[in-house]
């Protein structure tokens, strides 16, 4: 990173998959900084594990975008599949009224998550040109032929295939996923332009009537938008073979050099230990999950655990994070109107927590204990420092994005916990009784939030609260 205000900066790491360790990032023009992440393919609402790539490397683009003058970010719509493909021949309705419908849907839920936008969302459908021309490259330079309608990569005519996945030739035949068809020249061969026929989207082409396969849409959308070469290329870890093994060998056949440097993939998302699935009934999609909680408190769950580990999502760890952010925004509510100071405190140790490959659980944890500072503190100079230290390193986490007194007032509202008017009403109640020196009446008081799932804290600025979790809350509720 470079160094664009006080304080040192901390160099970025990020653990590069396609040599399997961390690495320094440096990138090629630190005046241009360029980032690709796969999008979604919009046929349905987006489930849990579509989001958390969203949110991992929304937290990176806001780290770039803190060191470097540019930070171009990309992020594909995918509305060329056969699965949008059968959706709307079931709904009756074009493929492209179909797919922006979802596409909107996907925006609103990834904006519900504190997700910023991408600096530009190419869409599929709207490269077919590129992805044609860099089919015909691809034949020119004798990676890719022809056959049947079809055009296909010629995997053997590239020397270091296989190098992102680190598969078997054997592996990577069973994992390709391509049909086996008696013009491919190799079994391992993948497909760059097919036929279509019937009711199946296409457009005209040197080989016929068709469409683009699955892979070259992000290398022609890259190469569109980025270049031939970017910087970092996102997504998650499901997609390193085959999609982004074949983005790489498109790019670097078509025009050498090296495609992308650094390779950053997250890992899968389990719900209740299992694998997600309908059949299960353990399948979330973020529309449902925003009925029920707020989009900050699932932000908040996919960060608690590191982006290349599996994270085990459940709607316990929903109440977990509402629990922490209860008290993070708790920390901030005697500070809420306090004008902003001349010099922004940095929240260096959250920044150190990220620049470290991403460390979103310690960056957390620096957050909590600037927080329980915050609590402590009867310095006002001290409070204001810390107070604005805070809302430094949530800026770059995507939290504490509202006012603690607005959050008290909306976070609550679908879990049946009781209202804010009740609970303040309680608590001046208890301090009118402790004024009075009523401890008795004080104390039953506390007992009497206790038992709604509030909990409370003392200080010298006076009485804080916060819930005390889904336990409480289950016990105030089996008990009426």
């Amino acid at each position: 990173m470079s160094e664009t205000d006080a304080g040192a900066s901390v160099p970025l790491r990020l653990h590069n998959t396609l040599r399997r360790q961390k690495e320094a990032f440096v990138p090629r023009d630190p005046q241009r900084v360029t980032l690709y992440v796969c999008g979604p393919t919009v046929y349905n609402y987006v489930h849990i594990g579509n989001a958390r790539p969203v949110v991992v490397f929304d937290v990176l683009y806001r780290l770039l975008s803190r060191h470097y003058p540019q930070v171009v970010y990309a992020r594909n719509i995918t509305d060329i599949d056969d699965k949008i493909n059968a959706a709307a021949q079931a709904a009756g309705e074009p493929i492209r009224v179909l797919a922006e419908r979802y596409a909107v849907a996907y925006r609103e839920d990834m904006a519900a998550l504190n997700a910023l936008p991408p600096t530009i969302e190419p869409w599929a459908t709207d490269h077919v040109p590129q992805m044609i021309t860099l089919a015909q490259r691809l034949i020119e330079r004798g990676h890719a032929y022809a056959a049947e309608g079809h055009v296909l990569f010629h995997v053997p005519s590239l020397d270091d295939y296989g190098k992102l996945s680190g598969r078997r030739r054997d592996e990577m035949i069973a994992g390709a996923r391509v049909e086996v068809a008696p013009f491919k020249r190799d079994p391992a061969d993948f497909v760059l332009w097919k036929p279509s026929s019937g009711s199946q989207p296409g457009w005209d082409s040197p080989w016929g009537f068709g469409r683009p396969g699955w892979h070259i849409e992000c290398t022609a959308m890259i190469h569109t938008h980025l270049g031939h070469s970017i910087d970092i290329h996102g997504g998650g870890q499901d997609l390193i073979f085959p999609h982004h093994e074949n983005e790489i060998a498109q790019g670097e056949g078509a025009y050498g050099g090296e495609y992308c440097r650094y390779w950053v993939h997250n890992g899968y998302v389990t719900v209740d230990g299992e694998k997600m699935s309908k059949s299960l009934g353990n399948f979330h999609t973020v529309r449902d999950l925003l009925q029920r909680y707020p989009g900050e408190v699932i932000r908040y769950a996919l960060l608690a655990g590191h982006y290349r580990k599996p994270l085990d999502f459940s709607l316990a760890a929903l109440d977990q994070a509402r629990v922490a952010l209860d008290r993070l925004y708790g920390s901030l509510l005697s500070h809420e109107n306090r004008p902003p100071p001349i010099s922004r405190a940095r929240a260096h140790d959250v920044e150190a927590a990220l620049a470290d490959d991403l460390n979103t659980p310690l960056a957390l944890a620096r957050l909590h204990e600037t927080a329980a500072a915050l609590r402590k503190s009867t310095d006002p100079a001290q409070q204001e420092q810390l107070a604005d230290t805070l809302r430094d390193g949530a800026e770059l986490l995507g939290l504490l994005q509202q006012l603690p007194s607005q959050w008290r007032q909306c976070a609550h509202e679908t879990d049946g916990a009781p209202d804010v008017e009740h609970i303040e009403a309680l608590i001046a109640a208890r301090s009118a009784a402790r004024a009075s020196r009523d401890f008795a009446r004080a104390d039953a008081l506390r007992q009497e939030l206790n038992a709604l799932g509030i909990g409370i804290e003392d200080s010298s600025v006076g009485t804080s609260w916060h819930r005390l979790g889904a336990s409480a809350n289950e016990r105030r509720r089996d008990s009426t």
